[in-house]
């Protein structure tokens, strides 16, 4: 029987570790909290998954809550007109083939880690370091790092050429509410962008309280949505958000005039680089060892990938691990691992990283043409199941042209 341990209990750790427990391998799953420190902590994310990823999990018989949680059946993007209040230059929304879910991952991984234990998977709650890892190396076949934190997480060399930032793109924020007016058409990824302020989008998710909306901001960096150092509470930070949305997009104030926090732990605030790490690191002792998910790849939320990319992560390498046999894990298979992974990651990254940047006028053109285009819509709506499809024709501005004047011509 196989031994692998792997550092990290989030969505693409978990889901590796019960893949792997499935197909009778020993699996040890190392992090630093309990599940009810998870279960009663403060969120992590936002986590919208589309069609696939929700398919990821449910190929792994881990799929416990889309029955409960109220699903996102499309994608709205908005952008408000600079000089007129309360007006919109581009409106319009595009129906999802297959329902997309979002499920806190309070409520997630605590379920997870149940099943993990229930599978007979072996759970060590410890904040791993090196000597640790060591360990696990000499004692397991291979050893995967899921999480991208602390002295483990700074192993894995910064990849220069995938990663054109240095320094955050955003001031990020959550905001999870109950309260919030339902959109009158049907569910959807309300997305707005604000041109030099930052975005804003909202959905309907499950948390441990039940129903509610997720509310995303992200703040142009030194911009008036950059504006969460200061708050110290969270009636605070729900004010704020409030503010947010009365001052630049009173539509989305609207629905939002009896919203309440879904509880006090239902906020966060913070701000990193979108990152690409080297996928093989090398402990003191010479053992290799293979990042996974944020360890390695880890994007801005403005495309809403991360958690999406996390499963497809984990599929990618769930399957290299099984059809490896019993043959040694070494340096060229785990980086020919992350290489199977990044063929269809490096889409994610180039159309997330491309929309931290001003839209240049040929993504204006797509996003504007879509309202009068229902095909583009629906087309541009389910480019956040599979991103690959966004390329070529929404990153080069010939091809964008030649797509255009087929679609209005058709």
């Amino acid at each position: 029987m196989r031994k692998i341990t792997i550092i990290g209990g989030g969505q693409s750790g978990l889901m590796v570790a019960l893949g792997l427990l499935k197909k009778g391998y020993q699996v040890r799953v190392v992090q630093n909290r309990t599940a009810e420190d998870i279960a009663n902590g403060r969120i992590m994310s936002s986590q919208c998954m589309f069609g696939d990823s929700v398919q990821a999990e449910r190929d792994l018989g881990i799929d416990f809550w889309t029955e409960l949680c109220p699903p996102v059946e499309g994608i709205a993007f908005t952008v408000p007109h600079p000089e007129q209040t309360g007006e919109k230059v581009i409106d319009w929304v595009g129906r999802l083939d297959r329902n997309a879910f979002a499920v806190d991952q309070r409520v997630k991984f605590p379920g997870w880690l149940a099943e993990f234990e229930r599978l007979g998977g072996r759970l060590v709650i410890k904040e791993a370091g090196i000597n640790d890892m060591e360990m696990y190396a000499r004692e397991d076949d291979l050893v995967i790092v899921a999480s991208g934190k602390g002295e483990i997480g700074r192993m894995f060399e910064r990849d220069t050429d995938k990663s054109p930032y240095d320094k955050p793109q955003r001031a990020l924020a959550l905001t999870y509410v109950t309260g919030m007016v339902p959109r009158p058409e049907h569910s959807a990824v309300n997305f707005n962008l604000i041109p030099g302020v930052g975005e804003y989008f909202v959905f309907p998710g499950l948390t441990t309280t039940g129903p509610c909306h997720m509310m995303v901001f992200e703040g142009v960096p030194g911009g008036p949505m950059d504006c969460w150092n200061d708050i110290k509470s969270p009636d605070q930070h729900l004010a704020k958000s409030k503010e947010i949305l009365d001052t630049f997009l009173p539509w989305e104030a609207a629905r939002c005039r009896d919203v309440e926090l879904t509880d006090d732990n239902g906020i966060l605030a913070g701000r990193f680089p979108p990152t690409v790490r080297k996928p093989v690191a090398t402990l003191p002792s010479g053992a290799l060892v293979l990042g996974l998910g944020d360890a390695v790849c880890l994007n801005d939320p403005i495309t809403g990938q991360g958690s999406n990319n996390a499963a497809k992560a984990a599929r990618v390498y769930l399957n290299r691990i099984l059809d490896h046999g019993d043959r040694p894990f070494d340096a060229a298979w785990m980086q020919g691992t992350f290489d199977a992974y990044w063929d269809y990651a490096q889409w994610v990254v180039g159309w997330t990283n491309a929309m931290l940047a001003p839209p240049p006028p040929h993504v204006l053109e797509i996003m504007g043409n879509a309202g009068a285009i229902p095909k583009l819509a629906h087309r541009m709506a389910n480019g956040f199941d599979d991103p690959r499809d966004f390329f070529p024709w929404f990153a080069d501005p010939d091809a964008a042209q030649a797509y255009l004047t087929e679609l209005k011509a058709a």
